[in-house]
């Protein structure tokens, strides 16, 4: 079927799954604001690390995608944004060099901050790119085995903030470690409404998340808990670790919007067309408030709220 140029650009803009992305900034941001508040701060490295942690995230989206087409996990019954490589506007080979390409990037560009940081930044990056393959690729896709969410928690949470942190100023920071504590509760978070979203058609394919195997009630169970997690972690730095008293305002934010957010995810997924939009939309929600959230936390750390 000929496809017109703007429908494929659309078709791959989908498949890079925009409203994500803030997963891999929001740390980043978070991070690098950390390293500015202990005098660490490098421009360089930060700007660095935030096209790496880009990259690597469109290219486990793109990789998600080219994989679960091989695996039959895309049906017509998808109630997401329609995939570019199910509906025949990309073809699995571009697919499939659109994230070997991205992932190649991303390890070139990790060269320059593998000379900064030494041996911890190899292991960190190599695992993030092999992760982003396995996480629907492989004999056992981490995806597929209920593991997804504890990858995203890991990789877009304590290991972006932390690391960002540690390549600029070079050395750990316990503060990075609990803020990154909070990045990865929203990536938890993001991934629970994606997989509540999808538990019917990732139940008749075979795909294990856990939404399928533990069932709707965890999965709501996990979101709530996930967004309250992100809400405390700043109290507790700002109690227990002399933090500035200013990085109050993301608990704030995240609190503010708790009582909307605890409804947002029904006792059932559905089936029809408007559940799936009325989950698309959360899920830019809860993208959104990821990044404000990391915004008004950077802005507290570097002394912009005071």
């Amino acid at each position: 079927m000929a496809v017109s140029g703007g429908g494929r650009a659309a078709a791959w803009l989908l498949a890079a799954r925009p409203k994500t992305l803030w997963a891999a900034v929001a740390p980043v941001l978070m991070g690098s604001a950390i390293a500015w508040r202990e005098e660490g701060f490098h421009a360089g490295a930060a700007l660095a690390a935030l096209v790496c942690a880009l990259l690597i995230q469109v290219g486990t989206n793109l990789a998600n995608d080219y994989f679960d087409a091989r695996r039959g996990a895309d049906t017509g019954a998808r109630l997401g944004p329609r995939r570019g490589l199910h509906s025949g506007q990309i073809s699995a080979r571009q697919v499939r060099t659109a994230f070997l390409l991205c992932f190649g990037l991303a390890v070139l560009l990790g060269a320059y901050l593998l000379v900064r940081g030494g041996w911890p930044i190899l292991i960190i990056g190599l695992g993030s790119v092999a992760l982003g393959v396995l996480y629907t690729g492989g004999p056992a896709p981490l995806a597929y085995v209920g593991l997804g969410d504890l990858f995203a928690f890991l990789c877009f949470g304590p290991v972006a903030v932390a690391g960002t942190t540690y390549v600029q100023s070079l050395i750990w920071s316990p503060m990075a470690l609990w803020a990154g504590v909070a990045a990865g509760c929203f990536s938890v978070a993001l991934l629970a409404v994606n997989n509540f979203r999808d538990t019917r058609e990732d139940r008749s394919t075979g795909k294990g998340t856990l939404a399928v195997r533990l069932g709707p009630g965890f999965v709501r169970l996990e979101f709530r808990l996930a967004l309250l997690g992100a809400a405390l972690i700043p109290l507790g730095l700002v109690t227990w670790a002399k933090a500035p008293l200013l990085l109050v305002a993301p608990s704030l934010l995240v609190l503010a919007l708790y009582p909307v957010l605890w409804r947002a995810l029904p006792a059932e997924p559905g089936a029809e067309r408007g559940f799936g939009e009325a989950m698309n939309g959360l899920l830019g929600l809860v993208g959104r408030l990821e990044l404000f959230y990391a915004l008004l936390f950077s802005a507290a750390c570097v002394g912009l709220l005071s």
